[in-house]
Formats: structure tokens, sequence, C-alpha cells
């Protein structure tokens, strides 16, 4: 693929993860007015929140990025728990 071919989809971690039975939610999670949650069957991968101002996509762009942490370095973020 060259540097200016995009890519098949503009969230692949998401994609991955969904394709393999994975789930994202996103919305209105009480007390919170919105967030992003992506887990699998086990474990919850990342769950943020929707910064003041922040897009949609922008929002989608962190989940994405938040999931590849969580597949290929075992890092998972939780700005819902602390």
């Amino acid at each position: 693929m060259s540097k200016n071919t995009p890519p098949a989809t503009p969230w692949p971690n998401i994609e991955e993860l969904i394709d393999n039975g994975g789930n994202v939610s996103i919305g209105d999670i009480p007390p919170v007015p919105c967030a992003a949650v992506a887990a699998d069957e086990s474990v919850m991968l990342a769950a943020l929140l929707r910064r003041k101002g922040e897009s949609l996509i922008n929002l989608l762009n962190r989940l994405d990025e938040a999931v590849g942490k969580a597949f290929n370095e075992q890092i998972y973020i939780d700005e819902i728990n602390g």
C-alpha cells in the first residue's frame, strides 16, 4: 500500500474487534453524558469520556487508538472508573 492510499477503514482496530465478536457502545452511560466503551467477550478494552467540544469523529479516533493499545500492548484505558 502506498503512503497516499487511505486505509480500508478509518478505524481498523474497532473493525477487528467487532469482526471478532467484540462490541462498542457510544452514548449516554449515566451519570456520564457521553462515553465510548469497547469490550471483547472477556474484558473491557477501553472506556473513554467524550471531552467538552470533542467531535464524534475524534472520539472514535481516540477509541480506535485505545483499542489498538489494548490489542498490542495490553494497556487498557478507563477514563470512566478512574
